[in-house]
């Protein structure tokens, strides 16, 4: 086989060429650093909302006995900050196009730490739903921007891992908010809650300060006609020159920059004041953002409905109706949860760009089904029973445990991936706060009646109530949801709206790359070997 080699480069006269289809397959490139460092800096942000929700589980057992409050009032105080929120993301997409992405992280900071020193010096109940309110505009600009401006930032390769990162944050805030909890357990009542709630202030001037030492979003300065700027960051978070002046050209169409516009500063279209904006996704969709938007707020509706916002905001109540009575024990307890929710999605960061979005999404459902279930049932049990053995108790943490998991492995950290990812440039802003204010509504409404949910129908009756939404969550999207993973964020349109013929879709633009890139036109994807040597 040698010497038929030889004989033929000889005849040929050419010396011997590699032959690249039968070298190392290329290496996977490293992750950007850069890139890395600016979505970890961004999500900070996210702590803010984690926070509040993880902190307000526990305090609300001291609120409530220091201020005599009813179970009514605990539920408009615990749920109403997400209604609030959607004050500021409805805000966020039209100031984050204003004063760019990172100036409203740091406007969102500063929201929320004013909200949280008036919670921490609330004397009364009036008083303390003033803090609630300031502090949910603060978080809903900070859910809506953070996903954005980590999603502009990322390259395709490491999208998924970096725009993960805002639920990861969420879930170290949730995790912070517990241990505050415990931590200032053992202060006297009328303290303890203010400093638990007041020291939220801290992480919201640390986000303030680091997010100024960022660069602005790519995208964004685009849109401003900055495009020296902007090529400056590409070049940073970009795998490769090639890759940054490929994204470079991608956001300049997208803006409507024409391709031989190639200053560092030049004019850019005219735009409206967002009308067209509304109009292209409320009045007079494309089917492909049409398709799109039934997602973005589909898998927001759906994340929204289980049973995850009243596991984290009522976990002490849940472990009280499994048999933990100890104000201690039941904040120890749910202390677990938050770990079990953190390393989790931590898990779920390095799966993202290897496993794809829509296994882990289905994957991560069947688990909550499963889980929420196998509660139901076990708290039904024990709702029934005189007495309620140790092995009950803690059977229900276990499975409680086992229901964190499963959201965080899926559908906690892919729920804001893809929402962030799948909007065109022009869209983008305006089309995440759809998705945001379907999730805080949703959110907020579940949260608001939970207590008195659970008291009419029994809490394993709730819990079976949000397991059937789940399932019918699991079907939505194994119908309607294609696969994002490794395709930049201007390709992205192409995939949508064909709704539930999304697979022949995938398949046709898979085999129209594969001619293409074979170089030799008979779309076998691999090159000839007289190309080759040519070549």
């Amino acid at each position: 086989m040698t010497d038929l080699k030889s004989e033929n480069n000889g005849l040929s006269g050419q010396p011997q060429i590699p032959i690249p289809a039968f070298d190392d397959p290329p290496k996977k490139p490293r992750r950007n650093k850069f890139a890395l460092a600016c979505a970890t800096l961004a999500s900070l942000a996210s702590i803010l909302l984690g926070y509040d929700f993880g902190v307000m589980s526990g305090a609300v057992i001291y609120i409530q006995k220091d201020l005599k409050i009813s179970d009514v009032e605990i539920e408009v105080l615990v749920g109403i900050l997400n209604l609030y929120s959607l004050l500021g993301s409805a805000a966020a997409g039209r100031t984050s196009d204003w004063i760019g992405r990172r100036y409203t992280i740091v406007l969102a900071a500063g929201i929320f730490f004013i909200g949280a020193l008036l919670m921490g010096f609330a004397t009364n109940y009036a008083f303390l739903m003033v803090g609630r309110f300031v502090a949910g505009v603060g978080v809903g600009y900070a859910l809506m921007v953070a996903p954005v401006y980590t999603a502009e930032i990322s390259p395709a390769s490491s999208r998924g891992f970096l725009t993960s990162f805002p639920e990861v944050f969420i879930n170290a805030g949730i995790l912070l908010g517990y241990v505050s909890n415990y931590a200032f357990s053992k202060l006297p009542t009328q303290l303890g809650w203010r400093f638990m709630l007041g020291i939220g202030a801290v992480p919201s001037v640390f986000l303030a300060v680091v997010v100024l030492a960022l660069p602005e979003s790519p995208r964004w300065l685009i849109m401003q006609g900055r495009l020296g700027d902007a090529k400056k960051v590409l070049d940073k978070t970009s795998d490769s020159k090639e890759e940054a002046d490929l994204r470079l050209a991608d956001i300049k169409e997208a803006a409507g920059i024409p391709e031989n516009c190639t200053g560092d500063v030049v004019a850019v279209p005219k735009r409206s004041h967002g009308e067209d904006v509304w109009r292209e996704l409320l009045v007079h969709p494309t089917p492909s953002i049409l398709h799109i938007l039934i997602l973005a707020v589909g898998i927001h509706f759906f994340q929204a409905s289980s049973a995850i916002g009243a596991v984290v905001l009522y976990t002490p109540r849940i472990f009280e109706k499994a048999g933990i009575t100890n104000d201690t024990d039941k904040l120890l307890a749910t202390m677990a949860v938050g770990f079990v929710k953190t390393i989790f999605i931590l898990v779920a960061t390095f799966l993202l760009d290897r496993i794809g979005r829509r296994p882990l999404l289905l994957t991560s459902i069947a688990g909550m089904i499963l889980s929420s279930t196998a509660l139901g049932v076990a708290l039904t049990i024990i709702d029934n029973s005189d007495h309620t053995p140790t092995w009950a108790v803690a059977l229900c943490i276990s499975i409680l445990l086992s229901y964190v998991a499963w959201f965080s492995i899926g559908m906690g950290p892919v729920t804001w991936v893809y929402s962030s990812e799948i909007f065109p440039l022009k869209l983008r802003a305006q089309g995440c706060s759809i998705g945001v204010a379907a999730n805080t509504v949703i959110t907020g409404v579940i949260s608001m009646t939970f207590i008195s949910l659970y008291k009419a129908i029994t809490i394993g009756g709730a819990l079976f109530l949000f397991t059937g939404t789940a399932m019918v969550g699991w079907v939505f999207f194994y119908t309607l949801l294609p696969e994002t993973q490794g395709k930049t964020l201007e390709e992205m349109e192409v995939l949508f709206g064909t709704f539930f013929k999304w697979r022949s879709t995938m398949k046709n633009l898979k085999n129209k790359k594969e001619f293409k890139g074979d170089g030799d036109g008979d779309g076998d994807g691999k090159i000839q070997p007289e190309l080759q040597l040519q070549g």
